[in-house]
């Protein structure tokens, strides 16, 4: 998947992306920095911790991110479904 543009301020997008992350269940913000916020989802059956990253680029106003299993076998689709969702909620937001 492609970076996200975003057009708000810095501040502004990272608080959407927050706001948008911690809507999904059983996920956690775990890190933050001025361009950085790092969140845990674990997953409902089994309990599997996949790590959601995004580094803001505010320089070319750009939101680079990664989602990855830490099991590290196919997860049949899931983190990037979980991204597609986190852009539809930011959609008009930044």
């Amino acid at each position: 998947m492609a970076p996200w543009p975003y057009r708000v301020e810095l501040a502004l997008a990272k608080a959407e992306v927050k706001r948008a992350m911690l809507s999904l269940p059983r996920t956690v913000l775990v890190d933050e920095d001025d361009h950085y916020q790092h969140y845990e989802c674990t997953s409902f059956l089994l309990r599997f911790a996949d790590d959601v990253e995004f580094l803001f680029d505010d320089d070319h106003k750009l939101i680079q991110f990664r989602s990855a299993s830490r099991v590290g076998y196919g997860d049949l689709g899931v983190n990037r479904r979980r991204m597609e969702q986190v852009r539809g909620l930011l959609e008009g937001h930044l």
